[in-house]
């Protein structure tokens, strides 16, 4: 019988510097986008705008479904743009720089952090994992080559399932990864819908 608790504990402490250096990229971007805002505005405002214009007329939608499967799409995304290892990255620091950026030019910063601590608790370590998965899946890739480039004997499908077989584990971890933050951002879309806004508003009215 599989002890999941013991093979994400592993998939964890395994690949404890790939979700440090997550870690370290989200609040590295979320500081530069919030204290860098002037000279991100060119950059950011528009898209911001865009959002706030699809959000105006419709185009976008603030439901449970609308927000999980953005949010769902940005994890795998990010898993995946990790068999090019520097794209799970980027896509990380644009969140947190644009998280950062309209932290930043809102008038009100409590109500702001009201409306995004919530569901960011459950969101923001859902991405940190996603990206460190993206990570390990590139390891997976690059060791299954080194191991494949290392054999001498034997048909090429018996070398490319034997480099298969002795890096299983990082792919596996890679997908536990995956799945612990795709958990994360289901929790977080059911906050962002149904409790943000109740939460902010008891704060801000008790408060």
């Amino acid at each position: 019988m599989i002890d999941f608790k013991k093979e994400i504990r592993q998939a964890f402490t395994e690949n404890k510097m790939a979700v440090y250096a997550s870690i370290a990229l989200l609040v590295i971007s979320l500081l530069a986008g919030y204290f860098l805002e002037p000279y991100l505005n060119s950059f950011l405002n528009p898209v911001v705008e865009n959002i706030s214009n699809q959000v105006r007329t419709g185009n976008i939608q603030l439901t449970f479904q609308s927000i999980f499967s953005n949010n769902i799409k940005i994890v795998f995304i990010m898993f995946i743009m990790g068999v090019l290892c520097c794209f799970s990255a980027v896509i990380l620091a644009f969140n947190g720089l644009f998280i950062g950026y309209f932290t930043a030019i809102q008038d009100d910063l409590l109500t702001t952090l009201l409306m995004l601590v919530p569901h960011g608790i459950f969101e923001l370590p859902s991405c940190i994992i996603a990206c460190a998965s993206g990570f390990v899946l590139f390891n997976f890739i690059l060791n299954f080559f080194k191991t494949f480039a290392k054999q001498e004997d034997g048909p090429i499908s018996s070398q490319l399932y034997d480099s298969y077989v002795d890096n299983f584990d990082k792919l596996k971890q890679a997908i536990i990864l995956l799945a612990v933050s795709t958990i994360l951002m289901i929790i977080a879309g059911f906050v962002e819908v149904y409790l943000t806004l109740p939460i902010a508003e008891f704060i801000t009215s008790n408060f």
